[in-house]
């Protein structure tokens, strides 16, 4: 996990260091008006297309002001690294049925992307939340990410907002080597499937001393998720940092090697999760960690639960196949706004294997009574104080 917060620290040097001589493309140049109303679109496509062409670093600069931004897609390869610094505020068009795709902000197949300057992307989400029924609906719809970063390489975000996203706050898929930094999620706790950052077949993604604040998942891991550290964050209102949920698809890859640290969760609907769902095809996820972790008033603090059904759209009583093994609960404290602090629930099918539970400390205070557990298909190795005592309950 040094080694990653270093990678993390070294991006940032490098982009420092990559952006003071960097040729500036200001979107202004190319006719740009921070006036709220005009697209941007055509200038900002413009700038991009020159600085990706540049032989030497080069930035792609929004002043301050506020712009109006329809949906890009900012590709690369280009023949140096770039930087995307943006001052202002870029809004996205209200009316979701303005998108032909659903993604509003796209950056694809970059090497070497840095993205700083403090500014806020809005995506204008709140006429959207409440057409979205995916939730009864399973061929609904999907609604626009604020950011897409699809197969993007030793890439640094930093020091940005993505606010009020009609869909997921960020999609990262195929990514290599890419750390958020001080980055910034801010969406209201109704707002429904606005994941603050989702990751996907990506290896090595840092999250790094981040506040993220959603109606969804702050952090959710999809297949593929390899070598992932989330370290330093402040989660909540949201649904917790998650992996999963996983087994819904076929050939889905495994989830391997993930960090979770020194985070703090807030009034969230659950603290830590791995999830996968009933009825699911065969798949693994293997070491992962969730250590050091804060939990202020959190209605689920630690749960596994492999019997992830959601608006029953599932098979219920058919046990998942995702083995799951080499997992680890530790030094986890706070408050639980439920009485059952602490799920282990596994598939009857492929129990858990090399399962470890140590130090956790959370109180709940209740009517029903103090703090309780409960465990499924798993024997866990215990140390440490256990509050409230592991595996209290044993569920058929």
């Amino acid at each position: 996990m040094a080694m990653k917060s270093y990678v993390g620290a070294l991006l940032l040097l490098l982009s420092f260091s990559s952006s003071i001589n960097a040729q500036v493309f200001n979107v202004a140049t190319y006719g740009a008006k921070g006036d709220g109303s005009s697209d941007i679109s055509q200038a900002l496509l413009s700038a991009w297309k020159e600085a990706c062409a540049s032989t030497t670093p080069a930035k792609v600069l929004i002043p301050g002001g506020t712009f109006a931004l329809t949906e890009v897609a900012l590709d690369g390869p280009c023949k140096a690294p770039v930087e995307f610094e943006l001052q202002g505020t870029l809004k996205a068009p209200a009316d979701p049925s303005l998108f032909k795709t659903d993604g509003w902000v796209v950056f694809q197949r970059i090497d070497g992307l840095t993205m700083s300057g403090g500014g806020t992307f809005d995506g204008q989400g709140k006429t959207a939340w409440g057409q979205n029924d995916c939730a009864k609906n399973t061929n609904c719809r999907t609604l626009p990410t604020n950011l897409r970063f699809n197969f993007v390489t030793n890439a640094l975000i930093h020091d940005v907002t993505t606010l009020d996203s009609k869909y997921f706050q960020v999609n990262v898929l195929g990514a290599k080597n890419m750390t958020f930094q001080n980055f910034h999620v801010n969406a209201p706790a109704d707002s429904i499937n606005t994941d603050g950052i989702h990751i996907g077949r990506s290896d090595g993604v840092n999250i790094l001393d981040s506040d993220i604040k959603t109606g969804d998942d702050c952090v959710s891991l999809g297949d593929g998720s390899r070598q992932i550290t989330v370290k330093g964050v402040t989660c909540g209102p949201g649904h917790g940092i998650s992996v999963g949920s996983l087994g819904k698809y076929e050939n889905e890859e495994p989830v391997e090697g993930v960090f979770v640290t020194n985070c703090t969760i807030i009034g969230a609907d659950n603290g830590v999760r791995i999830k996968t769902w009933p009825a699911s095809k065969p798949g693994t996820a293997s070491d992962m960690h969730f250590e050091d972790i804060q939990m202020d008033n959190v209605l689920n603090p630690v749960i596994l639960d492999q019997g992830y059904c959601p608006f029953n759209q599932c098979k219920a009583g058919v046990p998942s196949l995702i083995k799951i093994s080499k997992v680890s609960f530790k030094k986890i404290r706070g408050t639980s706004a439920s009485q059952v602090a602490v799920k282990v629930l596994c598939s009857q099918s492929v129990p858990c294997q090399e399962v470890e539970i140590a130090d956790i400390d959370l109180v709940y205070n209740g009517p029903e009574g103090p703090a309780t557990s409960e465990c499924a298909n798993v024997k866990p190795l215990l140390s440490g104080k256990l509050n409230p005592a592991a595996c209290a309950k044993v569920v058929s």
